[in-house]
């Protein structure tokens, strides 16, 4: 397994990062703002507006260091990838499941098993801990639609019908995902999900955090030597890791969607972390992502009893457990992929 929770921040929007022999350096204009062993390096995350030189990303590649670039503003820009490395026949029986919706259906139906699962046990954790809180009876429902949906999801003869169960499912979830807000309501009011601009600060956080999962997931699958941009619930389309997506899926509930409920119930994020662009978009602030980042970082370090492995390891470690057990599975070495179901 390869070392997490090493990773660099780069927060200041005008500084340019450079190699000097094995080590990154963070410059702006003539003044060196920082210098950091390559070595010591899992991931390299950049919000600036000049970049990286050609020879660092090379570097990085070439030591398999995982180097995102994003806007000052947090909208995912390009991720930095080098030559692939793993077996080319585990890659190929991944594009043939991927072209065979006979099979791709089997992988998938996995996928959105662990997400309604895990969608499930996030209202119940909160009808556990916060009942005379909350529209108990709201959650309760809702809590026994999704497990009603399980079923249906193991019948799907195929991806559109799949999709629509998935849909319909996620729909009944956020609609009493306010209802989770315990605390700062007001700022951080919830009715609808919605993306491509985010409209509320919620919605801005959602966004913000599954953006950086679905860079952990594909760093994750690259390094078990998938293809992250061939999925099986999602499509093909150009410059999407679509298999980044699919795993994605069953960690939304439990690693993104209760940690930013942590951050606004706690009030480690308030509505000053916020800006209203002109075009109605809500995005984080410079501030509001060095507060996200900190917290993400501390809580990839908190270690968890993996359900199907039975062995505690790093929250930030569950995207490549996972990886690793869905190469296994589609190498052969095991029946079916195990989805992350979290207890």
């Amino acid at each position: 397994m390869r070392k997490l929770l090493n990773t660099l921040y780069v927060m200041t929007e005008d500084c340019y990062l450079t190699l000097d022999g094995e080590n990154i350096v963070i410059q702006n204009g003539e003044k060196t703002l920082g210098r950091f062993p390559l070595h010591t390096l899992e991931n390299i995350i950049c919000f600036t507006y000049k970049g990286a030189s050609p020879a660092l990303m090379g570097a990085c590649a070439e030591r398999k260091i995982g180097m995102s670039f994003f806007s000052p503003r947090g909208k995912f820009l390009a991720r930095a990838v080098g030559k692939e490395y793993g077996n080319v026949l585990l890659r190929k029986e991944q594009y043939r499941i991927s072209d065979d919706d006979a099979r791709r259906i089997v992988y998938a139906r996995n996928m959105i098993v662990g997400k309604i699962f895990n969608c499930r046990w996030s209202i119940e954790r909160t009808l556990r801990d916060h009942a005379y809180r909350v529209n108990a009876e709201g959650l309760k429902d809702v809590s026994n639609v999704l497990y009603k949906t399980l079923p249906q999801i193991d019948e799907a003869s195929n991806l559109e019908e799949l999709r629509g169960i998935e849909g319909k499912a996620a729909e009944r979830y956020f609609s009493v995902f306010s209802e989770m807000i315990l605390n700062q309501k007001e700022d951080f009011a919830f009715n609808t999900r919605n993306r491509r601009p985010p409209l509320d600060n919620v919605n801005a956080l959602l966004s913000f955090a599954y953006t950086v999962l679905a860079g952990d997931c594909a760093n994750a699958l690259s390094s078990v030597g998938l293809d992250p941009y061939v999925g099986f619930m999602h499509g093909d389309r150009p410059g999407r890791t679509s298999l980044a997506l699919d795993l994605m899926e069953e960690f939304r509930p439990v690693l993104a969607d209760r940690f930013i409920l942590t951050l606004i119930n706690t009030k480690a994020i308030q509505a000053i972390h916020f800006e209203r662009q002109k075009d109605n978009a809500v995005l984080l602030n410079e501030e509001g992502r060095k507060v996200f980042f900190t917290a993400w970082q501390n809580h990839k370090k908190e270690n968890i009893t993996h359900p199907y492995l039975k062995e505690k390891i790093p929250w930030g470690l569950a995207p490549y457990v996972q990886a690793l057990l869905l190469a296994r599975t589609i190498r052969g070495d095991m029946e079916e992929y195990p989805p992350f179901l979290w207890k």
